[in-house]
């Protein structure tokens, strides 16, 4: 169960007593409110506040107050107008705060993206639960032969069992030796500021996390990437969820020009130009290096 019962009574107190509000209102983004989504073993992440919808960016970009005469078509053509062209302000004016668990080791992937607010509990005031990320089998994999920081094979299962074991039983002992080393029931014991830097970093942690659509597509485009490591991924997904239900035009354009995009160089637009000419070009005659000649047949595959 990802969510403690204190947690569970919080977001019910929460959802059974609405407040009525002058404010704009996402009827897709009202469904998620609140509402935790399970992400791996024991995480999740769920909408604890919003700002904004489809209305407020072209509000913003048109630098008016209301709706004026516009329809909703000239609101999606906006949108993918500010997309398309890479006005990037507009969509800023929209907000959203989410309450995030998560594994230690994934927090630091994440906050690479500098471009939020993060408040994260705290260790050094209160005790972490018992709780680590174990990954399933199907997701064990060896170190890719081709991408130093990627995976490569599924590991067999006799190896993949003994990976497991390793890990199970190395999380136990850390967090049994964490629980004898903190003061407790008179005893006087080591700092939990200190104690807590025995643990691994499957240990689950929370935060709340506030940041701006312009800077949440920007995190998706790259951790909900078929690309990005598992443990972030499925988080990038989850939340890529509830954003096609907040802003729907907008999250539909990030689909097609970011997410189903792809930004060729000065170097590879000429390639495809010379193709489409009817030229046979190879690496050699590309003017590319191995590596951007290997990512630039990607994109011509799809």
């Amino acid at each position: 169960m990802a969510l403690s019962p204190e947690q569970q009574a919080e977001i019910d107190a929460l959802r059974s007593a609405p407040s009525e509000t002058l404010r704009a209102t996402a009827p897709g983004m009202e469904r998620h409110l609140y509402n935790a989504h399970d992400v791996l073993d024991h995480g999740f992440v769920r909408v604890i506040d919003y700002m904004g919808d489809d209305a407020a960016i072209c509000q913003a970009a048109r630098v008016s107050y209301g709706k004026g005469t516009k329809s909703v078509q000239n609101d999606e053509g906006l949108i993918r107008y500010l997309m398309r062209h890479w006005h990037s302000t507009p969509f800023e004016m929209c907000e959203i705060k989410l309450h995030v668990k998560l594994p230690v080791f994934v927090a630091r992937q994440w906050i690479r993206h500098r471009t939020a607010n993060v408040n994260e509990y705290s260790a050094r005031y209160s005790i972490l639960d018992r709780e680590f990320y174990i990954p399933a089998r199907e997701h064990l994999a060896a170190q890719s032969t081709v991408n130093n920081q990627g995976r490569g094979e599924l590991l067999a299962d006799e190896e993949a069992a003994r990976v497991l074991e390793i890990l199970k039983a190395d999380s136990a002992r850390a967090y049994d030796n964490y629980q004898a080393m903190i003061g407790q029931d008179g005893q006087q014991g080591l700092a939990r500021e200190l104690a807590r830097m025995n643990l691994p970093a499957n240990i689950y942690t929370q935060w709340y996390w506030k940041v701006d659509l312009h800077n949440l597509f920007h995190f998706l485009r790259l951790r909900a990437d078929p690309h990005a490591q598992y443990e972030i991924r499925v988080y990038a997904e989850a939340i890529a969820a509830v954003v096609a239900d907040w802003v729907p035009f907008a999250y539909g354009a990030f689909e097609d020009y970011r997410m189903g995009g792809a930004t060729l160089s000065a170097t590879a637009l000429d390639c495809v130009r010379r193709m489409v000419k009817g030229e046979t070009v190879t690496q050699e005659t590309s003017g590319m290096s191995k590596g951007e000649w290997r990512e630039f047949e990607g994109v011509l595959r799809g």
